[in-house]
């Protein structure tokens, strides 16, 4: 994109994800004063005329299109955002890269390793910006345990632990919705879990070498919908019909790290009472890190070496000069969820500006999925899977 004050954003997705990209596109501006300011140009979506006429109206935008495809052709658009289901980001970022657009994509970022490496290969022949969507390495406790880390306070690192846990689909009545369905989201807690952790795994302990892994689906059969949503109850249904869920309900993973340390994943969204619990710790030689996705203002430290002053300390990441925090409030005013979506987009527009990729890139993305990848093939042979290099 030729340099200019304002980044034009198309966004595809009138849902969830439509609802908290918004939310950050609304706010960068008055929050970051970003090098290129954007505007909210155009939403469109792969439901009806009505769905994203509405969408513009609620969240923002100054115009909508029904089909996503006319948004491309667009020459008022200088950034794709795309926020659909899991089996439509493959064939929207290459129409995009097609069409010259930068774009941020939501995770993970393909359906398949092969899907992953041909749109991170074309984004980067054709020189365009592409950033995949993890959103929880923008909150500034994360930034600071990444900036220890380097700093060497934890020492040689040695355990990984991480686990996401949610509780929504235990219902066995829950309807068989597209994050259950194997042709559109492509895996069930893996890949919509289970990715945050290895992404945070990748950015704070480095490259995965190899991975052993369980994969289980507790419910194999759910309520069909006529229509149906991300993660609400439909009331629509295709009238007393089931249909076989083929996706994991639980992934449970071992890794060994390519510097040596071991690590453990659990991803489940059948564990009673736990909405979105994800949390993860670090054991090194020098000391512990450890942060939960619920408390996300808070990072938890250990240092050895101070006698009987040792023990975990709670530190609020809420200084003014803690990364990610520059912009917000007063020391100790905490940010929240949506937030996190704001430092993304800045993170995008500043890429933008200063004509660098952005992080995560879609060679993250990549990275994720190849893990991802190796995780289902272990499942599959129960045996330890070699990553392979991206």
């Amino acid at each position: 994109m030729a340099h200019k004050d304002v980044v034009n954003v198309g966004m595809i997705g009138c849902g969830f994800m439509g609802k908290t990209h918004s939310f950050g596109y609304r706010n960068v501006n008055p929050i970051w004063d970003p090098p290129v300011k954007a505007v909210m140009k155009c939403i469109t979506g792969s439901r009806s005329r009505e769905t994203c006429q509405a969408a513009a109206q609620s969240y923002g935008w100054q115009d909508y299109e029904a089909d996503w495809q006319d948004m491309l052709q667009r020459d008022d658009i200088d950034l794709v955002d795309i926020g659909t289901p899991n089996f439509l980001h493959h064939e929207q970022a290459l129409a995009a890269v097609e069409a010259g657009k930068d774009i941020l994509c939501e995770k993970p970022l393909a359906m398949t390793l092969a899907e992953a490496r041909q749109m991170t290969q074309a984004a980067e022949e054709a020189g365009v910006k592409a950033m995949c969507g993890f959103t929880y390495r923008q909150a500034p406790a994360v930034r600071l345990a990444r900036q220890i880390i380097e700093a060497g306070e934890v020492g040689e690192v040695y355990h990984w632990r991480a686990v996401y846990l949610q509780d929504w689909i235990i219902d066995p009545e829950f309807p068989l919705v597209w994050r259950l369905d194997a042709d559109t989201c492509g895996s069930g807690s893996l890949g919509d879990l289970a990715a945050h952790l290895i992404d945070m795994a990748l950015l704070l302990v480095g490259d995965i070498a190899e991975v052993s892994a369980v994969l289980e689906t507790f419910v194999k059969e759910r309520p069909l919908v006529a229509a149906g949503g991300g993660t609400g109850l439909v009331d629509k249904r295709a009238a007393g019909q089931k249909g076989q869920v083929k996706v994991d309900d639980a992934a449970l993973c071992c890794c060994r790290f390519a510097n040596g340390a071991v690590g453990t994943f659990e991803a489940t969204r059948f564990a009673q009472g736990h909405k979105n619990g994800h949390r993860w710790e670090i054991n090194g030689s020098k000391g512990s890190l450890a942060w939960s996705l619920e408390d996300m203002n808070y990072l938890e430290f250990y240092k050895a070496g101070e006698g009987n002053r040792q023990g975990f300390r709670k530190i609020l990441a809420t200084e003014g000069d803690t990364p990610g925090w520059e912009a917000w409030w007063p020391a100790g005013h905490i940010i929240g969820y949506g937030e996190l979506f704001i430092n993304e987009i800045y993170e995008m527009l500043c890429a933008i500006a200063e004509d660098r990729q952005p992080a995560p890139s879609f060679r993250d993305g990549l990275k994720c999925q190849a893990v991802l990848d190796a995780f289902t093939q272990s499942a599959r042979s129960k045996q330890w899977v070699p990553v392979p290099p991206c």
